[in-house]
């Protein structure tokens, strides 16, 4: 496999005044194309950082950064937003759906935003819903889907372009224990079909889906473990509140 993503040496200050601020500390990483890497760490330990360097949503203070053969540290902001429309999909938290459009329309817009004809983002729109199992709920708006679809409704923006990177960001933060352990296995399947997955994540039974698992702390990468991730199980969640059906 080759190096999908090359952090070396990666520093990010951030100034409040007069005041620096270190986040991330000469950390070195290398993720491969179809890894599966949860990168965990307490509040204050550089994890959200990380994720929005690696995501292309801030930039490096020192250091180098390479994404699918590209040097992106120097980027200006206008390469950045490219780079993150071609080789990035993101998964957030709270979805961040459109609320007023459909699941169709929530999924088809970045293939608008990349400029593609009508008839290939209808085509490419329906075929990342069929993936994620919404063909059925397409015409949808997210106030009239659990929070279990409208994750995967934000899972099928994700893949619509193609991406060379899915990058999670507390992905079943907002599910109920059975939903969240319905979308890690729909992560087990995308990962299964060659797709590379980074998870942000502070839960223990969510990163045990994952392939590797890095730690971080004050800074500093404090642990980087392969493991051989839980699957069909029915999860392993400890109980967590109910917050949709």
């Amino acid at each position: 496999m080759s190096n999908l993503i090359e952090l070396s040496a990666i520093d990010k200050t951030y100034e409040i005044g007069k005041i620096r601020v270190p986040a991330l500390k000469n950390v070195s990483l290398k993720i491969d194309s179809n890894d599966y890497v949860a990168i965990m760490g307490p509040s204050g330990s550089g994890k959200s950082t990380m994720m929005n360097i690696i995501g292309c949503l801030d930039t490096p203070t020192g250091g180098e950064y390479i994404l699918a053969g590209e040097q992106v540290n120097d980027m200006t902001d206008n390469q950045l937003a490219d780079i993150r429309n071609r080789r990035i999909g993101f998964i957030f938290q709270t979805f961040n759906l459109l609320p007023r459009a459909d699941a169709f329309h929530n999924v088809e817009l970045p293939l608008i935003y990349a400029g593609l004809p009508k008839r290939e983002r209808k085509c490419r729109t329906a075929e990342a819903l069929e993936r994620v199992g919404l063909s059925d709920r397409m015409k949808h708006k997210p106030n009239e889907l659990s929070g279990g679809q409208r994750q995967r409704v934000a899972v099928a923006r994700a893949l619509v372009n193609n991406p060379s990177l899915l990058l999670a960001d507390e992905p079943t933060g907002n599910l109920d224990s059975r939903t969240s352990y319905e979308i890690m296995e729909l992560f087990h399947e995308l990962h299964a079909q060659g797709n590379t997955l980074v998870l942000v994540t502070h839960e223990e039974d969510i990163a045990a889906y994952a392939y590797r698992v890095v730690r971080l702390l004050d800074g500093n990468v404090h642990s980087d473990v392969r493991q051989e991730p839980r699957t069909g199980d029915n999860g392993g969640f400890a109980s967590k509140p109910k917050i949709d059906i």
